[in-house]
């Protein structure tokens, strides 16, 4: 299922401003050689992703699930001067060409990429977090969001990726593991009073949650 008819896409992409040179690049590369280049923010998510980055101006980000490095390369355009951006990829094979995009990049000292399991990582990083990008495996949302919803600092932001999942979320019944995954973490942020949020209909949903 199509979220965004094509055409209404196309229309985004017309009206956002570009990428940059090197997001360009990244683009191109991962369509052009990963079986899973889908995954991929792309230019409308990934300018949104640079813009709440840019008005939040946070010090201090954590991103689970780097991919190729497209959003940190995003994200990481809104940080202070100090700021860090932590990233965490459980697979090698990724976090070798994200760290070479990353080597590219005029903020690469600003950018920390750890490879392995979220959930042994996370714990380990003893950071307040002022903005948090949730992107990796569908079936570990909930647990990634208790984790790290305590170190969010009070009006800090959390955005959980592909949050209607291909559409899967809309069906009835839900069959699918990861949609299921969905939409069980999309109730749990629903019901939890420590939070704000807000479903944007952007790519494959996107959902902004506000610590209050």
């Amino acid at each position: 299922m199509d979220i965004i008819p094509p055409q209404v896409q196309a229309y985004a992409d017309q009206f956002t401003s570009p990428e940059d040179e090197l997001l360009q690049q990244v683009a191109a590369q991962t369509i052009a050689y990963h079986r899973q280049a889908h995954m991929l923010s792309g230019q409308v998510q990934g300018r949104f992703l640079e813009m709440i980055s840019t008005l939040l101006q946070p010090r201090r980000i954590l991103e689970i699930g780097t991919f190729t490095g497209y959003s940190a390369l995003c994200l990481v355009k809104g940080l202070v001067k100090d700021g860090q951006l932590h990233t965490i990829e459980l697979r090698e094979e990724e976090a070798k060409v994200a760290q070479a995009n990353f080597d590219r990049s005029n903020a690469a000292e600003r950018i920390i990429l750890h490879t392995g399991n979220a959930l042994e990582i996370i714990p380990a990083l003893d950071e307040t977090w002022d903005l948090v990008f949730i992107d990796a495996d569908k079936v570990g949302y909930t647990d990634y969001y208790e984790l790290v919803l305590p170190r969010v600092r009070q009006g800090g932001v959390i955005l959980a990726d592909n949050v209607l999942f291909h559409g899967q979320v809309l069906e009835q019944p839900i069959t699918g593991k990861n949609a299921i995954a969905i939409q069980s973490f999309n109730e749990r942020v629903q019901q939890d009073p420590r939070v704000d949020q807000v479903l944007v209909t952007i790519r494959d949903g996107l959902l902004m949650i506000r610590k209050k």
